[in-house]
């Protein structure tokens, strides 16, 4: 398959999941708490990277408030990359930033994405083998190109979102696990 037609199936499949997502109603319940047990079970994953939910996306911003023992951190985006600042208390602390995304301030303490035990990751689909179809704009990738190798890879999603292929391409990082609830 040539790179054109891998992205246009990229882009179809992308389309399908906008609209799928938008047409159901989600409940992040399910997914949050198998995503809490998983984290519950791994006691050594001390820095845990999660993110501020789109509307379409799983929210595990509870797993802040259950689990206050862990080093949580949230990406912001800097350009091309994602910058990880540490963040205790999300209320008041995450505002609209680039691409309607809510991230941390800057001002928050930037942890070096090395220091991260276990990324949380956001989707439009995962396959299952784990790869991942993000937006299209490749953060995750770049930052998790990055990652220690015994950092845990982690995506989440509903379950609608599992789809038998992503069409992945070899600057797409492949998940450790997939949670879907």
């Amino acid at each position: 398959m040539t790179i054109s037609s891998l992205s246009n199936k990229k882009n179809q499949l992308r389309s399908t999941l906008r609209q799928l997502l938008r047409d159901g109603p989600l409940d992040s319940g399910p997914v949050c708490e198998a995503a809490r047990r998983w984290l519950a079970a791994r006691p050594a994953l001390r820095t845990v990277a999660l993110y501020a939910a789109l509307a379409d996306e799983v929210d595990l911003l509870p797993l802040v408030v259950w689990d206050p023992s862990r080093r949580w951190v949230f990406p912001r985006i800097c350009g091309e990359d994602l910058i990880f600042h540490e963040l205790h208390d999300v209320a008041g602390h995450l505002a609209r930033g680039a691409c309607g995304v809510r991230e941390p301030s800057p001002t928050l303490p930037r942890v070096p994405i090395p220091e991260i035990d276990a990324f949380l990751c956001p989707g439009l689909a995962f396959d299952l083998n784990g790869a991942r179809l993000g937006r299209g704009r490749g953060y995750y990738d770049r930052a998790l190109a990055s990652a220690r190798p015994d950092a845990v890879k982690v995506g989440i999603c509903h379950p609608i979102q599992r789809v038998a292929d992503t069409f992945r391409e070899s600057h797409d990082v492949a998940m450790d696990v997939v949670i879907e609830g």
